[in-house]
């Protein structure tokens, strides 16, 4: 199934009734209550969704929204991060991978359905609190397992809280897509309980609606949001990266490479240290948090010949050494992608092609425009990227068409709309009395 099977109608869990605790407890004033928005991402594998709602919260954050965001996530990385203005994270237990590619809990001695029951309900009791006017869902219409469920019925039924699916530019093959992620349970969902689906992305590189083959009903709800300017993380503190940006203080061009979050970037990263020259150019590399210990320390071992070559293994901030760097080795996530494209960079695109084509269509793409170039990975070699680092790069193609990467302000204003239609016909949320019992 796609990365996480929605259930069916009789898998999904049974939530009991939350209790209101009466109190005669005194209570102190609420504050000013302003825009509350929800963004959720599952978070099984890397960090791609967490990093986007991170950006979409940061923006959000500003005048003239001022929003409170609560992010809900399954990595414990988040903690990694800068958090935004008025932003706090709710921090799920974690699924990880098994041996056969189904999911089990990661830390707890849970059954799955025993998870599915925990998330879900910590979802549902927070969310009944925080009472959002927006909630976000980030490319799994139901959540992880159908987590996301009971919650999404439970504001469609009771509060009249906006919901939007928000997707990245490209999910994957149309026919995976077609027979996986558009399936009865999904689209279901995106029918019933979703009242937008952002695409982050701009139409004229990948139309999603159209190469999908949406139905009209779903069709009717996309809005092409643009792509996300990674140029706005530059914004915040920034100190880890900036250490080491003054670490390698140097007029020499600097080529960086960057695997996303690591765990199936050893090859491309074990290349790029075994074909980089020495001589007139600073390497480096950035492992990822999830590329493991042991292949992290081969590729140390590996680069510790070269005096001009450095392997990290994951920055928080690493935008701002895509912003230096005179030229980029990556492979072809959204993220790193978005970041190529705000700061114009010279890149050489290695996408991963299994078990999705998600990076290799956006990738393809990209290059056909002239905005990149392009590696299979097939034919990826040290000779391959030494002979790419040490040639005379095209820019971009000043020919190429002017990619719309405004979609953190087009983002802000769909969010606005849809919060002052939620006040028109917001229903007073039943509030829930601290018990007694708490000191």
């Amino acid at each position: 199934m796609y990365d996480i099977a929605p259930p069916t109608a009789r898998s999904l869990p049974r939530l009991p009734v939350i209790q209101r605790f009466d109190s005669a407890a005194p209570t102190l004033p609420a504050p000013a209550r302003g825009m509350r928005v929800a963004l959720y991402s599952h978070d099984t594998m890397g960090l791609g969704h967490l990093r986007r709602n991170l950006l979409i919260a940061d923006a959000m954050s500003e005048a003239p929204l001022s929003a409170s965001s609560l992010l809900i996530t399954g990595a414990h990385e988040a903690n990694f991060f800068r958090l935004p203005k008025r932003a706090d994270l709710l921090t799920l237990p974690r699924w990880k991978k098994d041996g056969v590619g189904g999911y089990e809990a990661a830390q707890l001695t849970l059954e799955r359905h025993d998870l599915v029951r925990l998330r879900a309900e910590s979802i549902l009791s927070a969310l009944r609190v925080f009472d959002p006017d927006l909630i976000v869902v980030d490319k799994t219409p139901t959540g992880a397992f159908g987590e996301m469920l009971p919650t999404l019925e439970y504001f469609k039924r009771e509060t009249g809280a906006r919901v939007v699916l928000g997707v990245r530019d490209v999910l994957d093959d149309p026919e995976k897509v077609a027979s996986e992620w558009l399936c009865p349970e999904n689209i279901d969902a995106m029918e019933r309980l979703y009242d937008e689906v952002w695409v982050y992305g701009d139409p004229a590189v990948y139309n999603a609606a159209e190469a999908y083959a949406f139905p009209a009903s779903i069709a009717a709800k996309v809005v092409h949001t643009g792509f996300i300017d990674q140029s706005a993380r530059l914004h915040g503190e920034a100190t880890q990266t900036t250490r080491l940006l003054e670490s390698l203080a140097t007029d020499l061009p600097l080529v960086l490479c960057c695997v996303g979050g690591g765990q199936d970037g050893a090859q491309l990263a074990n290349d790029f240290v075994r074909g980089f020259p020495c001589g007139e150019r600073v390497g480096v590399v950035v492992g990822g948090p999830f590329m493991p210990p042991e292949q992290l320390e081969a590729l140390r071992r590996e680069a510790a010949a070269k005096p001009n070559l450095h392997v990290f293994d994951f920055l928080p901030e690493a935008d701002l050494l895509v912003e230096r760097a005179d030229r980029v080795i990556s492979m072809a996530g959204y993220n790193t992608v978005c970041s190529l494209l705000s700061f114009g960079k010279k890149a050489l695109l290695v996408p991963r092609v299994t078990p999705r084509r998600e990076q290799w269509i956006r990738a393809a793409r990209l290059a056909e425009l002239g905005l990149v170039e392009m590696l299979h990975p097939s034919d990826l070699s040290p000779d391959r990227l030494r002979e790419w680092i040490e040639r005379d790069c095209p820019t971009p193609r000043r020919d190429a068409p002017r990619i719309n990467l405004g979609g953190l302000s087009n983002i802000c204003d769909l969010a606005s709309r849809l919060a002052e239609s939620r006040v028109k016909t917001r229903r007073p949320s039943r509030p829930i009395a601290a018990s007694k019992e708490v000191g």
